[in-house]
């Protein structure tokens, strides 16, 4: 049998290993949905009938909404931050070249690489004694400090194929470091930088250790209600809050796609 006779099957068989291994990983996550429009107050699957009043349950509860409202105020805040010092930290290193550089990188990234509980008991001890827990600050602080990575690697990337000869032909043209900045090198990376605030965003949105350790009776993120919740009562208005925040997700991770694609297009007609 020749090459090309094999290789139609074996993309069959890759296409089909492939899609076992994304249900595998998708369906256990994606049962919350239809739990979420069970017309009974438990969590069964199937659900007997459908309803949607765990929506309105979750809309119109105050302590579901004002959670959910908290979690979007920090990660609005987050993503501005963690965008702009992560912009910042990526272009120093990248333009820098000396010792410390690697250095600095490993340490910037650091919170990708500690374990979430490791770095939840420190931040917990520091915040306590600076009085920072149940505060939005200390809620900003802590998840702008898990999202700068993600920041620093996204731009990153970006400014490994930026071309340094346009910054010096700016530069040499007698543009000043703000004007080459913002006329030169931040159009060419904004694809990389908009794409680290949507993960910035996604982090923060999502955090549950540390914010667990933050979290109390007055200031509670969307996933900590959740946890809460599960602990206490088991009723759809959890699978409502999961796939809310799971459709949230989507979206944000579609937008990312969506980024990509375009930065690829630009690419290709560059």
């Amino acid at each position: 049998m020749t090459t090309n006779a094999w290789r139609r099957p074996s993309r069959l068989i890759l296409a089909a290993y492939c899609t076992l291994v994304g249900l595998f990983v998708l369906v256990p996550t994606l049962i919350v949905v239809p739990l979420s429009f069970s017309s009974v107050r438990s969590l069964q699957f199937p659900p007997p009938g459908w309803s949607t009043k765990w929506y309105e349950e979750f809309f119109t509860n105050p302590e579901w909404r004002d959670a959910a409202l908290t979690s979007l105020r920090v990660a609005g805040v987050v993503t501005v931050l963690a965008t702009a010092l992560g912009t910042m930290a990526a272009i120093a290193l990248v333009n820098s070249h000396r010792r410390w550089s690697a250095a600095a990188r490993a340490f910037l990234v650091a919170p990708m690489i500690v374990p979430g509980v490791v770095i939840a008991v420190g931040i917990y001890y520091v915040f306590l004694r600076w009085q920072l827990t149940e505060t939005f600050l200390g809620f900003v602080m802590a998840h702008t400090v898990l999202a700068i990575p993600i920041v620093v690697i996204t731009v990153g990337a970006s400014l490994q194929s930026f071309d340094l000869q346009l910054v010096r032909a700016a530069q040499s043209l007698g543009a000043g470091p703000l004007t080459t900045f913002r006329t030169v090198t931040f159009p060419l990376i904004l694809p990389g930088v908009l794409a680290g605030a949507l993960f910035a965003f996604l982090t923060s949105f999502d955090e549950s250790i540390v914010s667990l350790f933050l979290s109390g009776s007055t200031m509670r993120t969307l996933p900590i209600e959740i946890f809460q919740s599960v602990t206490t009562s088991l009723d759809p208005t959890i699978a409502a809050a999961s796939t809310v925040l799971l459709g949230l997700t989507t979206m944000t991770l579609l937008a990312f796609g969506f980024l990509s694609y375009l930065r690829n297009k630009a690419e290709a007609h560059g």
